[in-house]
């Protein structure tokens, strides 16, 4: 979809295409309500601010949605192919590294209560696990600030890879 596509479609349609990227509804609302953004890059840079601060609550809805890292999301939502995709350098063959993924999941949630939340796309699973284990020795009040900064990530990088992505048409050359 075009941005001008996106700066047009009727509010449902817009607000639909946002939430697989961030289900938190004022950050849909702002961004909806924002439009028309003059390029790519602005709406790019209000999805960054949009909301801010995430509440707490805010964050718990928003990660009842992603899956434990080194999982495979199921379904067939818009989130969960995101989701599949973005974890794409996680090897499900590598089972030494999904086995430790796995615990250092566990080890997150009972030390936060929440499930562990980084932005996958782009790194490798050793590189997902050593940041796992490094945050295992924050404080909730660290945490609750990386989380919110980690949601922002995804949500930017989704917004710019489903949103903001030319369609066949308008990529091929003209005549």
């Amino acid at each position: 979809m075009s941005l001008e596509q996106f700066n047009d479609a009727p509010s449902a349609e817009a607000e639909r295409l946002l939430r697989p990227c961030l289900d938190i509804d004022r950050w849909v609302d702002e961004i909806e309500k924002n439009r028309p953004f003059a390029t790519p890059e602005a709406l790019l840079e209000h999805a960054r601010s949009a909301a801010h601060p995430f509440s707490p609550q805010e964050i718990e809805g928003a990660l009842a949605h992603h899956p434990r890292i080194g999982e495979r999301a199921a379904g067939t939502s818009t989130e969960a192919g995101m989701s599949r995709s973005e974890q794409a350098g996680v090897d499900q063959q590598d089972h030494g590294t999904v086995t430790a993924l796995a615990q250092g999941n566990r080890d997150y949630e009972k030390k936060f209560g929440r499930v562990f939340l980084i932005r996958a796309a782009g790194r490798s699973a050793e590189e997902i696990l050593a940041a796992l284990h490094g945050r295992l020795g924050h404080t909730p009040e660290q945490e609750e600030a990386i989380v919110a900064e980690q949601l922002r990530e995804i949500a930017v990088l989704r917004l710019e890879q489903s949103v903001l992505q030319p369609s066949p048409l308008e990529r091929s050359p003209s005549a």
